[in-house]
């Protein structure tokens, strides 16, 4: 017997049939239920290589997220900081030309250089005087052309009127140079504009130059250029009706001759302007004004290099934190940059080579180069800067001009009273922008390996794992607690404690449920009062005040019927009706939101609203005429579309008036008062359609809109004028 045995246990086990396979599931089935004391030991075993795998993946989450989270929050403070130095220069130098225009060298300069060129429409100009300024200005055309590749035609730029071409043969033709012309005081011609040129040339001559502007104008208000720092061919030209009336300085001379505030600073955009020989440039300009009226404009021409110094840092981008590869640079509304690529100003070669590879013409790129910079040539169409020019803000990875992908941060740039709709764009490529985290990655697998490695020795610490379940539950609880019942505890295993755990789950989420029942019919409950209510008197009534009543001053008040409805209810069948007079007052509505106006209620064929009531305006009356007459429009387009004939009777009157709720346990909301009753009355009395106003509306709008008397309506006994009023053509 015991030879046998030990036969048998010598040789492996002999079957002659296959495990049936649901005894694998019958395994897995008994291992779920064994105790959790057994488990614990499988646990800490396996729990040495999955804690380390698992701690190992969250930190070089944690960390990859951190690394490029500070990369784009390095990149946007730069954009930030950068948009609001350009910003503090806009505003410098806006604050500078305020304080120049309202000088009274400035007023006194304009006045003398009006007066001295009007003497000079008479004053002679010799043959070759004429012949010089022929001669100056076909250099001035083939200089253009060197520079730009741009061709004018030197005979539609001479000068037209007598003054021009004396001021520019005494001064543009003889000093050709800048710095020679910015210099001279006097030509010593005995003209009176001569005189005033050497008793105000110092003072522009300061601004100029301190300003690094290209050139200071005063403009009379006919747009005659009566005065020039830099006396180039734009001196004594006319910027409303001459050869440079298309530039951006025309429309910008206008805004500042018809602004309202002795404040306005107007900006251009860039442009190409002609008297630069076509180099990018834009204008300052600020209304001059004597005694209350608007004597003219001082405009200041600033050139792209302003710009770029900043942008760029002065090519110390390195130092600015930005690498090898980051800039800044500016977008216009055009897709346009206004502001140099820093692979331009490194190497204008290698641009073209990248800009051309990324799909912009070759033309474009030679285009650049001839000009030397960017401003106005180079298109950027990338993701960041089509976001921004939505009026978006924010960061991403996208391909940018020359075809690399980049890390890039956009925002708008925000030029308060100002035309200029331009972006700022902050970028860097990928490779440098994300060096750090490929370092950081050959770390994390180092240290990962490590990890494993002491996990395994402290193995047997880990025994803390089993209470994890129980911590889940307990923390699901207190956010139970505290309002959150979405929460959702994973099952992983099938013990008592995952019993308990699919318990909870389905207890939280029977409570989300029935929390969001209850916050749904809260926000129908809330919808429901905001349409019958202003939202001050739904949140006194929420918290339980049984009188609302409030008193309102200023208040405008608009009682309306439209004219007609009777009849088109008979004629129409329900279902038709009720669309039609649905969309008629959405559209009502809509014109009063979009100008203040808060509907009160509306009975039958009336409309009750007001403006001012809940949110005090001080133009309330000139609102509600506005409603009115738009409402008139709007029912003159209706009666066009459907073939209808409807018409608008309105009443308005302004003054004090009260609101609140009315009726218990119903309430409506309503309003009150002696300027509603006017209203109402004036309304009624009226036997046509029209809008009809009380005196005092009258009175309040009388010089800005149009009103024909109406006659009176009797109030209590006494006559009450009314007007009616009448849309302008």
């Amino acid at each position: 017997m015991t030879q046998v045995a030990e036969q048998d246990a010598s040789e492996p086990p002999r079957t002659t049939t296959r495990p049936h396979p649901m005894k694998w599931w019958r395994r897995n089935r008994l291992l779920a239920r064994v105790s959790i004391q057994s488990k614990l030991i499988v646990m800490l075993v396996l729990c040495t290589i999955l804690a380390a795998a698992v701690v190992g993946a969250i930190a070089f989450e944690v960390g990859r997220t951190s690394l490029r989270t500070a990369v784009f929050t390095r990149l946007t403070e730069i954009q930030q900081a950068q948009a609001r130095a350009l910003q503090g220069e806009f505003l410098d130098l806006r604050n500078s030309l305020i304080i120049y225009s309202h000088g009274s060298s400035t007023a006194d300069a304009l006045t003398a250089f009006t007066a001295g060129f009007a003497q000079l429409a008479d004053a002679p100009v010799s043959p070759p005087q004429s012949q010089g300024l022929v001669d100056y200005y076909n250099d001035f055309v083939k200089q253009t052309y060197a520079q730009s590749g741009t061709q004018l035609d030197a005979q539609a730029l001479l000068p037209a009127s007598n003054a021009q071409r004396y001021l520019q043969a005494n001064y543009t033709a003889k000093f050709p140079n800048d710095e020679a012309a910015v210099a001279m005081n006097d030509a010593a011609d005995g003209s009176a504009w001569s005189a005033a040129n050497a008793r105000f040339q110092d003072f522009f001559r300061e601004i100029v130059t301190r300003y690094e502007f290209q050139d200071a104008l005063l403009i009379d208000p006919s747009g005659n250029v009566v005065y020039s720092a830099y006396k180039g061919v734009d001196l004594g030209t006319n910027i409303v009706t001459g050869p440079y009336a298309g530039s951006k300085l025309h429309p910008a001379y206008l805004k500042a001759m018809s602004a309202n505030s002795v404040d306005y600073v107007g900006f251009t955009d860039f442009e190409f302007y002609q008297p630069a020989q076509m180099q990018p440039t834009a204008w300052m300009v600020a209304p001059i004004a004597r005694d209350g009226r608007t004597i003219g404009v001082l405009a200041l021409q600033f050139p792209i290099s302003k710009i770029n110094r900043l942008m760029t840092f002065d090519k110390q981008w390195a130092q600015a934190g930005l690498g090898k590869t980051g800039e800044t640079f500016l977008v216009g509304s055009d897709g346009l940059m206004r502001s140099d690529s820093r692979v331009f100003l490194e190497d204008p070669q290698r641009y073209k080579r990248e800009v051309t590879a990324a799909g912009t013409p070759a033309e474009i790129a030679d285009t650049a180069i001839r000009l030397g910079g960017t401003t106005l040539v180079q298109p950027d169409i990338s993701e960041a800067t089509t976001n921004a020019r939505r009026g978006e803000s924010g960061t991403l990875v996208s391909v940018d001009y020359l075809g690399e992908r980049a890390l890039q941060s956009y925002a708008p740039l925000d030029q308060h009273d100002s035309e200029l709709h331009w972006s700022i764009i902050a970028k860097v490529d990928v490779a440098e922008a994300f060096a750090r985290e490929s370092s950081f990655t050959r770390t994390m697998v180092l240290t990962t390996v490590g990890m494993i490695f002491a996990v395994c020795v402290l193995a047997v610490y880990l025994a803390q794992v089993f209470v994890r379940p129980i911590k889940r539950l307990e923390e699901g609880v207190q956010r139970i607690a505290a309002g959150d019942y979405g929460v959702a505890i994973p099952v992983e295993t099938r013990d008592q404690i995952g019993d308990l755990t699919a318990a909870f789950n389905e207890m939280s989420r029977s409570l989300t449920v029935k929390d969001d029942l209850l916050k749904q019919q809260r926000q129908e409950n809330d919808a429901l009062l905001r349409s019958l209510m202003p939202d001050p008197v739904v949140e006194r009534f929420r918290l339980g005040e049984e009188t609302i009543a409030t008193e309102h001053h200023n208040v405008t008040v608009i009682f309306a019927d439209l004219v007609g409805l009777d009849r088109l209810q008979a004629e129409l069948a329900p279902a038709d009706y009720l669309a039609l007079i649905n969309e008629l007052i959405r559209q009502i509505d809509a014109a009063g939101d979009s100008l203040g106006i808060e509907r009160v209620h509306t009975v039958r064929n009336g409309y009750l609203a007001s403006c001012g009531l809940t949110v005090p305006r001080l133009d309330n009356v000139r609102r509600t005429v506005e409603f009115a007459l738009e409402c008139e429009r709007i029912l003159q387009r209706f009666n066009s579309e459907a073939d209808i004939d409807l018409s608008l009777r309105a009443g308005i009157d302004t003054g004090d008036v009260g609101s609140g709720l009315i009726g218990s346990p119903s309430v409506v909301y309503d309003m009150w008062g002696d300027s509603v009753n006017l209203a109402h009355q004036i309304k009624n009395g009226s036997p046509q359609s029209g809008i009809f106003v009380t005196s005092r509306v009258y009175e309040a709008l009388r010089d800005t809109m149009t009103f024909v008397e109406a006659g009176t309506v009797t109030v209590d006994g006494v006559a009450q004028p009314v007007w009616r009023a009448v849309e302008d053509d």
